[in-house]
């Protein structure tokens, strides 16, 4: 199996490069500059300046894409849209680092973790512009994708216990009553989709059990 991982340089992205690797995958990072992650095989190119013919003969590509401004918010959208324009009508899936905001917390799906009284003013609008973009994904029926959510509490340096909970669109609890995962658990589960793709054109999200 052949993996792209794009963004490969940031913390999702070099995780989810390690767990492929350590599991014998063929991984190749896409990276705009130096490449910081373990992979030996490397595209550097900005993720906009990505052709068809780059990605041709991946497996899977994953989408590690981050933006952290309100400036480059916006870029949620746009850079989904043009990694799907490119995979349009190919056998390459699509699978993409997800935010958590955008889970429902009600069986009607009408109400979102971003909607609640506690999630934080700060976070607003990158959960919005998240949503917005999956949206967006949604409406592709000419990708093979899969979004992958974290569990509420995303921490960037968890420790790796290869054990997590398989959700789906609404936020998942553990048996703790918690709504948590690392990196690196998140890393395992994405990796494992990867490898298994049973969740095409579906959004799934993740907890630590």
């Amino acid at each position: 199996m052949k993996i792209a991982v794009i963004c490969a340089n940031g913390k999702a992205g070099k995780l989810i490069v390690k767990e492929a690797l350590d599991r014998g995958l063929d991984v190749t990072a896409v990276v705009r500059g130096e490449n910081r992650s373990a992979a030996k095989d490397v595209i550097v190119k900005d993720l906009f300046d990505l052709t068809a013919s780059d990605l041709a003969g991946f497996d899977v590509v994953i989408d590690a894409f981050g933006a952290w401004t309100d400036e480059t918010y916006p870029q949620h959208s746009t850079s989904l849209k043009h990694l799907c324009d490119i995979l349009s009508h190919t056998d390459t899936r699509l699978l993409v680092v997800g935010g958590a905001g955008s889970l429902y917390v009600n069986p009607e799906h009408t109400v979102q973790v971003a909607d609640g009284p506690d999630f934080p003013d700060v976070f607003k609008p990158l959960a919005a512009a998240m949503a917005k973009a999956l949206l967006e994904l949604r409406e592709r029926s000419d990708v093979n994708w899969t979004y992958l959510s974290p569990a509420g509490d995303f921490q960037a340096d968890g420790e790796r216990t290869g054990e997590y909970i398989l959700g789906g669109e609404e936020l998942t609890l553990n048996s703790k009553g918690e709504s948590i995962i690392s990196y690196a658990d998140y890393a395992a589960a994405m990796v494992d989709e990867a490898v298994n793709g049973n969740h095409i054109r579906q959004r799934i999200s993740a907890v630590r059990k």
